[in-house]
């Protein structure tokens, strides 16, 4: 098989790559430049698209003896993930640029390139299982990627190929090592790839217009005030400015955003409790369900499990939490899994529209 393996920089893709020539496929590696102005250096664990990561990458296609490649898709990296990311945090949402990397980018614009230029799949050193269409957790609980694969379609899938879902972190950074590849210590990286300063809030005021309002208690009254609702995300809790404590003494969250009025509503944790949710863009990765299914939902790539009951409901779903979940942000991915035995198995997602308790 001809695979085109996607090289970061890092070391979990410099693996992958390495284990597909192994496995006896026909590999080429190729660099994704999707920074229009890469820094030179990284900054520490942050980032993945600089100048450094080009080149670690390269000196371990070098060492693997594979063809290499870097391929400019910074200006489809802008329009399918960068304004999108911007606009949605305008819009009062909480995007994942993560998740729409991996479906707008690696396994889009990157794979019908690959199928055009004649390759059979992609690999990357994402942490997920990939077998006859049925995409499971890795056995890596801590690296699982699967979350941020599920919004991923089966035509997608079927061009792609995870040769570390069976393997634990440290056995991919030993292997490394042993193959002699220069990145078996490189860092991970961390937070959003095209803010490397992890600054997102400076990021977005260079981007998005100040429109100031109030922060507002559950009782309505006026407990502060803001710069645009783009700097806050539901579950926030640092970083709001309140000068006035609430009354019993207790921290405020991040409740709830409201762009048009420009409200930002704050209140006591437990007011983060949700019971249902609303999803839109629903992807299947079985028979979409005529009934209702019963499934175990993830909110965010770490974390945010609960039992749940999904039934599809026009273009969208609806979703009944067994159990409240905290700081369900709209704009983020509700990804399906089954309740069973195999409950590594990804069933579907969605992206969250709506919350409620």
């Amino acid at each position: 098989m001809r695979v085109l393996a996607a090289m970061s920089g890092g070391v979990d893709s410099a693996v992958a790559a390495a284990r597909l020539r192994d496995a006896g496929h026909e590999v080429t590696g190729v660099h994704l430049a999707l920074a229009a102005k890469p820094a030179t250096m990284r900054e520490g664990a942050r980032g993945c698209c600089s100048v450094e990561d080009s080149r670690d990458a390269r000196r371990c296609a070098d060492v693997l003896d594979i063809p290499f490649y870097v391929w400019d898709l910074a200006a489809r990296f802008r329009d399918d993930v960068v304004e999108p990311f911007v606009a949605e945090y305008a819009a009062g949402r909480t995007p994942n640029p993560c998740l729409r990397c991996n479906e707008k980018i690696k396994f889009s614009a990157v794979l019908e390139r690959a199928r055009a230029l004649g390759f059979d799949a992609v690999g990357t050193g994402h942490y997920a299982r990939l077998a006859d269409g049925v995409l499971r957790r890795a056995v890596d609980p801590d690296k699982d990627q699967s979350y941020v694969l599920g919004v991923l379609r089966p035509d997608q899938l079927a061009g792609a190929v995870f040769p570390l879902g069976d393997s634990p972190k440290g056995e991919v950074r030993a292997e490394a090592a042993a193959r002699g590849l220069v990145v078996a210590d490189k860092p991970d990286s961390h937070d959003i790839c095209f803010i490397p300063s992890g600054d997102t809030r400076g990021f977005l005021a260079d981007r998005i217009d100040e429109a100031p309002g109030v922060m507002v208690d559950p009782s309505g009254a006026v407990v502060g005030a803001h710069r645009g609702v783009q700097e806050f995300t539901v579950g926030q809790r640092h970083g709001l400015g309140l000068r006035r404590p609430a009354p019993d003494g207790r921290p405020r969250y991040v409740l709830g955003l409201e762009p048009v009025s420009r409200t930002v509503r704050v209140g006591p944790v437990e007011e983060l409790d949700v019971t249902g949710l609303t999803g839109t863009s629903p992807v299947w990765l079985v028979d979409p369900p005529r009934e209702a299914l019963d499934c175990v939902v993830q909110v965010r790539a770490h974390g945010g499990l609960a039992p749940a009951t999904v039934r599809v409901v026009g273009d969208g779903v609806e979703v009944a939490l067994g159990e409240p979940l905290r700081g369900v942000a709209p704009g983020q991915a509700a990804v399906f899994y089954r309740p069973d035995v195999d409950g590594d198995v990804v069933l579907g997602s969605a992206t969250i529209a709506a919350t409620s308790r």
